[in-house]
């Protein structure tokens, strides 16, 4: 590496890419999409993008839609359904640019004017794979915005794609998965959603199909809830009754409990006040899907009302105005969580 360093010019290949109509977004800046901060040490150290502008903005209540590559004629309709419903909520759409699943997304999106963003595994000036070269030309020339975290010039390979693959799932309100087989890059977009408390859906498909399979597992194992149209993806975006956006804890301590939907009430109603509990436990106590309760906790935290720590959960209580994490903390868990 030593000889290509003395050929590095950054500011050289900057300028050529703002030339292009491209741009860098690091944390701090405006554009930043505060999303991929969930990421913590994971989170890229910029973002090279092309066309469109306010990439914040751009994926501001965006809905990523992922699939196989191998896709059937099922999976193409379904997903060209999902994306035109989302398009008329005016929903954006996000997806890696692959062939199958997620071209159709991009394409879809196009076709009914939504507004799209590509994440890819290389520099966004390689449009890969070259046979979808014409749409993502599309999608810049629509207002749509390419973006990778590797310069201009880098070329896909295999663990850039699994380092994609979080981006897509961060940067997404919601995520998708319309097919997948049973070993799949779409699942691993899948699990690091919901490590990261995105709620996640996944379509059934034919029993007898291989490209359903990795849905199947999703729901069975309890990472995604059932999609059969848009208003269940929208169901998982803001649940139906319940107005859980981020606030103040002074705020959320005011919310009356009575607001929230059967699914949020539940789950608040199953979190143990002093100890602490893992969300398989409060999915049991809760008689919840633990899909359900992992997106209901999350909108539950953002409203102040239940906290966590080393992935287990317990209940905010409101004392004298101000929200309380228990008892008293410092007396009735010294150990941290688990010991209470």
């Amino acid at each position: 590496w030593a000889p290509r360093l003395e050929t590095l010019a950054p500011d050289r290949d900057l300028d050529a890419h703002r030339r292009r109509g491209g741009d860098v977004v690091v944390p701090g800046d405006p554009r930043w999409p505060a999303a991929l901060d969930d990421l913590a040490a994971a989170a890229p150290h910029a973002l090279w993008t092309l066309g469109g502008g306010d990439l914040a903005a751009a994926l501001d209540g965006s809905v990523a839609v992922i699939g196989a590559r191998a896709c059937t004629a099922y999976g193409e309709r379904v997903t060209a359904e999902l994306t035109a419903g989302l398009v008329d909520v005016r929903r954006p759409v996000v997806s890696g640019g692959a062939y199958g699943i997620d071209a159709v997304a991009h394409r879809t999106t196009l076709r009914c004017g939504g507004r799209t963003v590509v994440v890819l595994a290389g520099g966004v000036d390689r449009p890969y794979p070259a046979g979808n070269a014409r749409l993502l030309a599309e999608v810049v020339a629509s207002g749509g915005t390419l973006v990778s975290e590797v310069p201009p010039g880098s070329v896909p390979s295999r663990s850039r794609f699994l380092q994609r693959n979080r981006l897509i799932a961060a940067g997404g309100s919601v995520t998708v998965v319309v097919e997948a087989a049973w070993r799949s890059g779409a699942l691993n977009t899948a699990g690091t959603a919901a490590t990261l408390l995105r709620p996640v859906g996944a379509v059934p498909g034919p029993v007898t199909s291989s490209a359903s399979a990795g849905c199947h597992r999703l729901m069975r194992e309890g990472v995604a809830a059932c999609v059969t149209g848009v208003e269940d993806v929208l169901e998982l975006v803001a649940p139906a009754g319940s107005d859980l956006r981020p606030a103040a804890p002074e705020v959320a301590a005011r919310r009356p409990v009575d607001a929230l939907d059967e699914v949020h009430a539940r789950t608040l109603d199953a979190l143990p006040v002093r100890a602490w509990a893992v969300e398989e436990s409060v999915s049991r106590v809760a008689g919840l899907a633990l899909a359900e309760v992992r997106a209901a906790l999350g909108r539950l935290e953002l409203a102040g009302l239940a906290e966590r720590s080393e992935g287990r959960w317990r209940r905010r209580t409101v004392r004298d105005g101000r929200v309380r994490t228990g008892p008293d903390r410092a007396r009735t868990n010294p150990d941290g969580p688990g010991s209470g």
